[in-house]
This record gives structure tokens, sequence and C-alpha cells, in this order.
């Protein structure tokens, strides 16, 4: 009876540590790399942590074996956690896609449908507008204007074009709109 009661105790202690650790998953930066490194931003990746933790604390627990159930609880957890996390962010992006009226993907970036994609030189990093500037569809001053970037605005640069003269405007990683380079500043 109270060897039934001990492991008990230490399965609930380790689910209870499991269910912490997918918590404390949920609660990191979104600047981490790995199970919260989600691009898009939202609630639904961190959300899907924290269920998939507990899910799978749950399932390891149930099917592990009765002397290895807290070691099944933890591994559960964990595989949990990042299963969630990976549903929650293709929700996330997918709900970036359609803020945005569609996405598609050339040479490893990702654009607003009405955006034409250019060859771009990696710039990452947050810029800030001098003054209100025209948003346009293509890397030109001829490309159709899409939107505005107001003057103190900071926004998300997700390239910038070979000769330096435009960056790519990033909204939850997807490509926007292009802005001069010659009217910002990094942030």
């Amino acid at each position: 009876m109270f060897d039934q009661m001990t492991k008990t105790t230490k399965t609930i202690a380790l689910t209870l540590g499991a269910a912490a650790t997918a918590l404390s998953l949920a609660a990191a930066p979104q600047a981490n790399a790995g199970v919260l490194g989600c691009k898009a931003s939202g609630s639904k990746q961190e959300v899907g942590a924290v269920l998939g933790g507990l899910l799978g604390a749950v399932a390891g627990n149930q099917i592990a074996g009765k002397g290895d159930r807290g070691a099944g609880t933890a591994i559960g957890a964990v595989v949990g956690a990042g299963a969630g996390s990976a549903i929650g962010c293709g929700m996330q992006r997918d709900d970036a896609a359609k803020a945005v009226g569609g996405v598609y993907k050339e040479g490893g970036v990702r654009y607003a449908t009405n955006v034409r994609a250019a060859p771009l030189v990696e710039t990452k990093g947050k810029y800030v507008a001098r003054s209100t500037l025209n948003l346009r569809a293509a890397a030109s001053p001829r490309g159709a204007k899409v939107g505005a970037v107001a003057s103190g605005e900071t926004f998300q640069a997700l390239g910038r074009t070979g000769d330096g003269k435009w960056i790519l405007v990033g909204q939850d990683g997807v490509g926007v709109g292009y802005v001069s380079s010659a009217y910002v500043y990094r942030a």
C-alpha cells in the first residue's frame, strides 16, 4: 500500500514537472529559436505548446510501463510541446498569409501576392522611417503604391535589394512592400 502511494506521488510530481516545463517553454521569449521560434506573431504557438505538453505528458504516462511512468511522462510532455508548438506556428503563418491576401515564396522569402519578388541581400532587424514613405509593390519608384509607412514608424526589414536602394518591409515574416532605403535608419 505504501509503495503504491509513493509511486502515485512520484507520477503526479513528474506529471506536474512536465506540465511546468511545457508552460515555461510557452512563456519563453519569441526570440528563442526552437520550440518557440515562430516568425509569425500571435499566441497560437504558445497555446499549442502548453496543450501539446499536457496531452503528451498524459499519453506518455499511460503508454509507459509501470516502472517507467515518470520517464514516459517527461518524454511525452517534451514531444507533445514540440508538436503543439509546430501546429500552432503553422496556424499563425496561415493567419499572416490571410491578413495580406495570400503569400508565395521565392528565394527563401515569403511575399504577399501583390508584391513582386526581387533578388535580396539578407537584412534582418528593425528600421525607422525618417518621413512618411510610400510602400511599393516593386523595388522601383514606378512600383504600384500598396500602402505607406508613417514617419517615425518602426518596421521589420526582411531584406535589401542588391543595389541597396530598397528595403523589403515585413509583416509577420511576409514581405508586404518596398520602401526607399534613403529615408530610413536602423532602430
